[in-house]
């Protein structure tokens, strides 16, 4: 990457003071700026007063020949957009030659990888570890509950209610939003109340502490995630495992309430998408399902051998059967 110049450093801490004062998680905030240093340093030097769209979209493009998602691709384009937005808005910049420019169509219909609830037992059976109790609450919530990883990383103490069985959730788009905890769920997470590592600092309020005394991260989750799922998966050629990661556990979430009957809005709720469009990705049917709504169908198809002779329809007993 072509170094950036102390010439952007007034824009990138304008655009820092702008994501802290509009609620943006730590997280995300290293993401954003990570991203819009990267196209600092593709700009050699420009001032910003001169970049045009042909710049962003020939950045944009860089990073697709560089064999990224087209996920990827959008994201870092969303960085670079709320970077100029964000100048806009403080009065440091008048122009956002990242607005207008279209997103690169990602697979909608894709069908999401999920764990069905014996595999899901299995997962969490592969929990293991000192901090087993801990990680175990962690994946409870994310499989039960239907959280992010961000959304627990960012878990107080004090989101939990344990009376009345609910935990405050601070989500995507800055909103909060009260997930019932189910009854069979809430032993695991006062257990790992009573077990919470004792922090560095005094004032520390996470509800999930690392080894290191400090607010459990997302990197620390995701690959406490993976090496279960390793574990989990450790009977299984390498050819056939699933790419199984922890957010994996809330599709798993979504998909059990929608087999079970729950309606596309309360899921929505739950998950906490703004839109239920965003919610309709779990609304997939599985080869079982389909291979059980055929076996419905009632047949009075023509033998192979004549014409006037026809196909016994299946009795309602052998359909019940199947």
């Amino acid at each position: 990457m072509i170094h950036i110049t102390e010439d952007y450093d007034d824009e990138l801490d304008a655009f820092l003071i702008w994501l802290k004062d509009a609620g943006y998680t730590p997280h995300t905030q290293k993401s954003y700026l990570a991203d819009v240093r990267e196209f600092l340093g593709s700009l050699n030097g420009k001032k910003l007063d001169t970049v045009k769209k042909l710049h962003v979209v020939s950045y944009l493009t860089s990073v697709r020949e560089r064999g990224v998602s087209d996920a990827t691709r959008n994201r870092k384009h969303a960085s670079v957009n709320c970077f100029f937005k964000a100048l806009i808005e403080l009065e440091v910049h008048n122009s956002n030659p990242a607005a207008g420019i279209k997103k690169s169509k990602t697979e909608k219909n894709r069908e999401p990888v999920y764990l069905d609830e014996s595999d899901l037992g299995r997962f969490l059976s592969a929990i293991e570890g000192k901090y087993k109790g801990r990680n175990l609450a962690v994946f409870l919530l994310m499989s039960y509950l239907g959280l992010r990883v961000g959304e627990v990383h960012v878990l107080n103490i004090g989101d939990y209610n344990p009376g009345r069985r609910t935990l405050r959730v601070f989500g995507k788009g800055r909103k909060w939003r009260n997930v019932p905890v189910p009854e069979d769920v809430v032993p695991f997470l006062n257990q790992a109340l009573e077990e919470r590592l004792e922090p560095w600092r005094t004032k520390e309020e996470a509800l999930f502490i690392s080894q290191k005394g400090r607010r459990l991260s997302i990197r620390g989750i995701q690959q406490i995630a993976a090496d279960t799922f390793e574990r989990f998966q450790s009977g299984v050629p390498v050819t056939q495992r699933r790419p199984y990661s922890s957010h994996k556990l809330r599709h798993s979430f979504a998909t059990m309430l929608l087999r079970k009957g729950a309606d596309l809005r309360t899921v929505q709720e739950l998950l906490g998408h703004s839109s239920i469009q965003t919610t309709t990705v779990y609304t997939h049917i599985t080869s079982r399902e389909k291979e059980e709504a055929m076996s419905k169908l009632r047949f009075g198809l023509p033998q192979p051998g004549g014409p006037d002779s026809y196909l016994q329809a299946p009795s309602q007993s052998t359909a019940a059967s199947q």
